[in-house]
């Protein structure tokens, strides 16, 4: 390992981000499980930052790229793909979305950049309201409308970016407020913005701020912005690259926590869908997605080899319906990691809902983020044999909870027992 680790050092970028002091290779994995090089047993509850969304290895998955390597791997969007309309077709029905439309890319970094070009074309301005804490991709466009300067290297953009109040409902300068107060003040800073500015094209929002520390706002804050954007015809961009397909147990989308006044106008998704294989996309009403004025193609995107993978995933997630299994499992979980917090003096808050969970650490005494303590529970989990990730915007530090949705009870609690006993050697 120490040898791979050299080499990675020699040849790849010095920010490119690696979690642990002596970082993991991992060279297989089967249902919730992953190994590593030395033949360590882990217990996965990040799945590649939420990728492996059903399971590692899952066997329908693996059968379908199988059988679809050995018929054509790739032939662009140049021509007919079954296995793309077919996606499509599902993913269109499923949006919740009228008329929509679907294109897909390799990434979710990819899909907020298509966003962004098609609100700034279907609207003719470059401004975009963005919710601070929030993180969009790596591109320069998604860069730009990132507002978690720890994710965020240039401030030079191609958009005018304003932030909006409404994405941490326990910090800031409207924490103390009740919600229907909250969301009542967050309106108001919305309709003050935007008597400031030319009319946006759009506002994109996560309604779980993912790389942030899985925060989020009270369900509605979104439909009420809906209401006041509508008046203007700004466009609603739900960022569902991370809480799509039902990892947050009570919707398949995250958007319908906000669903009182309509779907989104745009929606992206990435991650969970390919379990693993590269997929991204959009979907949009037919007269914002077939606004642009020029031709485009995506090389790799909606390949045939990914798309098999993403039918033969999509059907075993819906119908072993683990959407109803997150929901189960991620509520006997969350409630025994807030058992755990509040016996400890370093744990702020446990939040989030379904399989995305998130455990805000803070300096005892203090409501400083405390992210050396954030690190070293990182390092005990892995010791005990479970896998975590961490995230965290302007001063804080989260744990970060996302398991496979296939997580069976026994294993949520065996990585709650892990995780209390990393928890308690951090305090």
């Amino acid at each position: 390992m120490n040898d791979l680790f050299a080499r990675h050092r020699q040849v790849l970028p010095d920010w490119l981000a690696l979690y642990y002091d002596e970082p993991l290779e991992i060279t297989h994995g089967e249902g919730r499980h992953v190994w590593d090089a030395d033949g360590n047993r882990y217990l996965d509850f990040f799945g590649g930052i939420l990728t492996t969304m059903t399971a590692h290895a899952l066997p329908e998955v693996t059968k379908a790229v199988s059988e679809q390597a050995g018929r054509i791997i790739h032939s662009s969007t140049l021509y007919l793909n079954r296995p793309m309309v077919e996606l499509a077709e599902r993913i269109a029905q499923l949006s919740g979305i009228p008329d929509a439309r679907v294109f897909f890319t390799t990434s979710g970094t990819e899909a907020n950049d298509t966003a962004l070009l098609l609100a700034t074309t279907y609207r003719r301005t470059n401004t975009i309201l963005a919710m601070r804490n929030s993180y969009h991709g790596r591109s320069f466009s998604s860069v730009g409308i990132t507002g978690n300067k720890g994710w965020s290297p240039t401030s030079f953009s191609p958009l005018q970016t304003l932030y909006v109040h409404g994405g941490v409902r326990t910090r800031g300068p409207f924490a103390e407020l009740n919600d229907r107060d909250f969301i009542a003040a967050c309106v108001a800073d919305l309709r003050d913005l935007l008597g400031h500015t030319r009319p946006p094209a759009a506002l994109i929002a996560e309604p779980i701020q993912g790389v942030g520390g899985f925060t989020s706002p009270p369900d509605g804050l979104y439909a009420a912005f809906r209401k006041v954007l509508q008046e203007q015809g700004i466009l609603w961009i739900a960022d569902e690259v991370q809480t799509g397909w039902g990892r947050t147990g009570e919707h398949f989308w995250g958007w319908q926590a906000h669903g009182q006044s309509g779907p989104p106008d745009i929606l992206t998704f990435a991650k969970g869908i390919g379990n693993g294989m590269s997929i991204g996309g959009v979907v949009a009403r037919s007269e914002i997605m077939n606004c642009l004025d020029s031709n485009s193609i995506s090389t790799f995107g909606g390949t045939q080899i990914t798309m098999a993978a993403g039918l033969a995933n999509l059907s075993y997630l819906l119908e072993h319906d683990l959407q109803g299994n997150a929901r189960r499992v991620g509520g006997l979980l969350v409630e025994r990691l807030r058992a755990v917090a509040a016996q400890l003096p370093g744990v702020r808050e446990v939040r989030g809902r379904g399989l995305m969970l998130g455990v805000e650490l803070v300096k005892p005494g203090t409501d400083e983020a405390d992210p050396k303590s954030a690190a070293a529970v990182l390092e005990a989990a892995r010791e005990g044999g479970l896998l975590i990730g961490k995230g965290g915007g302007h001063n804080t530090s989260a744990l970060r909870i996302a398991p496979p949705l296939s997580l069976t009870v026994a294993e949520a609690e065996e990585g709650a027992a892990i995780l209390e006993q990393a928890l308690r050697s951090a305090y």
